[in-house]
């Protein structure tokens, strides 16, 4: 296990407040670094030490086009926001590849997944197509939801994307909700709700989690702890130091995970999902990341040094994956064709997106109902 070079510590201020002070290697060594809290600290530091078996090479080629994909998406969405095609609030998830690469993988078609309004990275891994994904961003008509969802309101039920939302923790009763819709059913579904650190402690999240646990849902609470809510390190609200141990409150199994690299995602979540089919209820996944991109476009991160950003950057998805596709023997020239594979991909996307039309006007009173006949079946 790597330590980091140093980490953030909580100390109390003379007036009652709280300041960052920082450690070096060697004080880490003394004590238990709380990963869940601490935001230098790296992912692969996380507590669980899972059995990962290892994925083939085919299945980690195909993971890191998509997770490529993303980020190249999410980079010219960037790009266009700067250039005033975007309107309202864009927020990306740089640095997540790996939690919805993997989860996605590890879980079957027909399960359902919610997720938080930084969530192009799962409606890509669900298989959502990047120049629709980049069309709904941009408001235009061939977006998913016809433009009228934006950013923030990704959904593709045929995708099993039931929508990311944004009110924070919105879209975790929303699982519990499928994941009880199943059960019922009598089908063999499981879904799945991804959050970041600061939807914990929402009074819905809790009801949630006891509901759950009680009545044995099959559901993953899937938290992407990025140690940021919005631009407020975790460590200033939170008043426990590891996440992934509170949900043990309410009866429910938990772990916390290095959610950069998608062979240990995908054990995770696999394990997790045997469980909630088998009927042992949900499971608490606390995937350590790091968002290497502001809070949504256009954020001057003011709130955080840039040596800690640099830092993250050795380690995040992208280099991890690259890094197991070489120790696989996938060569340069390989990984340099995909690159350009997939740059070209995302050009083509974005014209596309360019070139969609508007939506019409009528549309706006459109699909807010549901169209239904009394005495249906």
């Amino acid at each position: 296990m790597q330590l980091a070079n140093s980490a953030t510590d909580v100390d109390a201020t003379e007036d009652g407040g709280v300041q960052a002070t920082v450690t070096n290697a060697s004080d880490i060594e003394s004590r238990a670094v709380s990963t869940s809290i601490t935001t230098d600290v790296l992912p692969s530091m996380s507590a669980t030490d899972l059995d990962v078996p290892a994925l083939s090479t085919d299945l980690l080629v195909e993971m890191y086009k998509k997770a490529l994909t993303i980020r190249l998406m999410e980079e010219a969405l960037l790009a266009s926001a700067e250039e005033g095609q975007i309107g309202g609030a864009m927020h990306t998830a740089i640095g997540h590849e790996a939690n919805a690469i993997g989860a996605a993988a590890a879980l079957r078609r027909g399960d359902y997944v919610t997720c938080t309004y930084r969530g192009h990275h799962h409606g890509l891994a669900w298989g959502m197509d990047p120049g629709r994904a980049i069309a709904e961003v941009m408001g235009r008509s061939d977006g998913f939801a016809k433009g009228k969802g934006g950013s923030m309101h990704f959904v593709s039920p045929e995708h099993g994307m039931m929508g990311a939302n944004g009110i924070v923790a919105a879209q975790v009763p929303h699982a519990a909700g499928l994941a009880l819709a199943s059960h019922i059913r009598g089908e063999d579904r499981v879904a799945i709700t991804f959050f970041g650190d600061g939807a914990l402690f929402q009074g819905v999240m809790h009801e949630t989690f006891n509901i759950a646990a009680k009545w044995k849902l099959p559901l993953i609470f899937y938290c992407e702890n990025n140690r940021y809510s919005e631009m407020t390190p975790i460590w200033r609200t939170s008043s426990i130091e590891d996440i992934y141990l509170f949900p043990r409150s309410y009866g429910m199994d938990s772990m916390q995970i290095d959610g950069n690299d998608v062979e240990v995602v995908h054990a995770a979540v696999s394990q997790a999902a045997e469980r909630a089919r088998s009927g042992a209820g949900p499971t608490f996944i606390e995937g350590i990341t790091y968002r290497l991109a502001g809070h949504m476009a256009g954020d001057l991160e003011t709130y955080r040094p840039q040596e800690e950003v640099e830092k993250q950057q050795a380690y995040e998805p992208l280099t991890v994956l690259r890094q197991k596709l070489l120790a696989r023997g996938v060569d340069d020239a390989r990984i340099a064709a995909i690159d350009e594979e997939i740059d070209e991909m995302i050009d083509e996307a974005v014209a596309f997106a360019e070139n969609s039309p508007w939506p019409d006007p009528a549309e706006t009173y459109l699909d807010v109902f549901v169209s239904t006949t009394y005495g249906e079946e």
